[in-house]
């Protein structure tokens, strides 16, 4: 075997374990795609996850992660905009803060910008923003019937 075939080799058990130990207990895509944002580096923007790299090498598992990014950021722009909000309102659901915090911090902040992974076209950026600021007007408009959110 090359060494490029064995590094993808050792890169595609490491993606396997990945699924297999940590992503299939995440629920929801949006979940998965903060999860593995999470493990990215903001500085160099490598992926980086401490048992995966134990077991595999760095560049395996960094590569693994960066491609499952790219994955879980690919299914969650193909779902329809009903299932994207279904998919948000279960990953707000699951986290500890009020869901009105949250979307109080998110309009204030944009965090979920930086869960794009670098490998998005400009076009798969744009739809994920817009869809996803679409959703969170509509989460706000039921939080808040009343007006805007405090903060936004």
């Amino acid at each position: 075997m090359t060494e490029g075939t064995e590094e993808a080799v050792e890169q595609s058990r490491a993606a396997r374990d990945l699924w297999s130990r940590t992503l299939s207990q995440v629920p929801t895509t949006f979940g998965r795609i903060a999860y593995l944002a999470g493990l990215r580096d903001s500085n160099t923007g490598r992926y980086q996850h401490f048992g995966l790299a134990q077991i595999y090498s760095t560049e395996a598992a960094g590569q693994a992660l960066g491609a499952s990014h790219a994955e879980a950021f690919a299914e969650w722009l193909t779902y329809p905009l009903e299932q994207q909000k279904n998919d948000l309102e279960e990953y707000l659901a699951s986290l500890d803060e009020r869901r009105e915090t949250v979307l109080r911090a998110w309009a204030a902040l944009g965090p979920y910008r930086s869960l794009v992974p670098a490998s998005a076209t400009e076009a798969q950026r744009e739809l994920f923003l817009s869809d996803l600021e679409v959703i969170l007007e509509l989460l706000r408009t039921e939080a808040f019937p009343f007006g805007p959110a405090p903060g936004a």
